[in-house]
């Protein structure tokens, strides 16, 4: 990924979904923001205590690095499920993101409408970014180890296809900064969950941890794998490699944080054909 610098807004993007030219997308970390505490700074959550004017100041200053305003930004109501929805024009507030939501139980988003900034939320999961850069359209999702077992990239891919008209193959995809194998404990149960939803391919995301009855799971080839599965090409698929439990100073982590945090947001645009 590549580190940007907007004033005190410290911010990633990917080089590969970057080159295609068609899209903004953005990563964000702890810096530039408002909020104070725990939540410090950049907090981009209104479900984790933090005080909701700060959060709104954080969209207000986030917003011109993704090129919209708050109110061309539409977020998830993430709940760990499957479910993603198709976002509308109509779907376009006056006060956007810091509209209350009409819907529940969303963790992926797609559109093909340019100048929509899709957001969905992060404090040590998995962002999924997909770009179909053929049919012009876009899909951001939600993976933590529930979503990714059930498959959350493979229903995003499938939801573009039958919006869209989309052909996997076309996709280009990216799995942003969550937490590594080697941070990641899960207990037995959650391990046997994966090896019914990957078989032969558990060994490579699984294994026996140093604690009995735990496992290190590695939620970045996981989600890979499942992006193989729905048909997007090795080669368009590009990983950040970069652990927020590692580097909790600049990322919030629920678990080295112990749930005492901010979230940070990722954010996709389509823009305007042939800007």
């Amino acid at each position: 990924m590549i580190e940007h610098n907007s004033g005190t807004i410290k911010y990633l993007t990917f080089e590969s979904l970057d080159k295609l030219g068609c899209v903004t997308d953005v990563f964000t970390t702890r810096e530039g923001g408002v909020s104070t505490g725990y939540h410090s700074s950049m907090n981009l959550s209104f479900t984790n205590g933090d005080e909701p004017e700060k959060v709104e100041e954080n969209y207000r200053l986030i917003a011109p690095v993704i090129g919209v305003g708050v109110d061309h930004i539409v977020r998830t109501h993430q709940t760990h499920t499957t479910n993603v929805m198709r976002v509308t024009g109509d779907m376009v507030y006056d006060d956007g993101c810091l509209h209350d939501q009409e819907y529940t139980d969303v963790d992926g988003l797609i559109t093909d409408i340019p100048g929509i900034a899709l957001a969905t939320f992060y404090a040590d999961c998995v962002p999924l970014y997909f770009v179909d850069p053929v049919r012009r359209a876009i899909g951001l999702s939600h993976s933590g180890w529930r979503g990714t077992v059930a498959g959350m990239a493979g229903v995003t891919v499938r939801a573009m296809s039958e919006a869209y008209g989309t052909d996997p193959a076309d996709i280009y995809a990216a799995i942003g900064p969550s937490i590594s194998k080697a941070n990641y404990e899960v207990s037995e149960e959650v391990a046997h969950e994966f090896a019914r939803a990957f078989g032969e391919d558990t060994d490579r995301i699984c294994e026996a941890g140093v604690k009995p009855g735990k496992y290190q799971l590695d939620l970045w080839e996981a989600n890979r794998i499942m992006m193989l599965r729905a048909g997007i090409s090795d080669d368009h698929i590009e990983l950040s490699g970069l652990c927020t439990y590692e580097h909790s100073d600049i990322l919030f982590s629920h678990r080295a944080s112990g749930g005492k945090r901010g979230n940070m947001a990722a954010f996709l645009v389509l823009k305007e054909d042939g800007t």
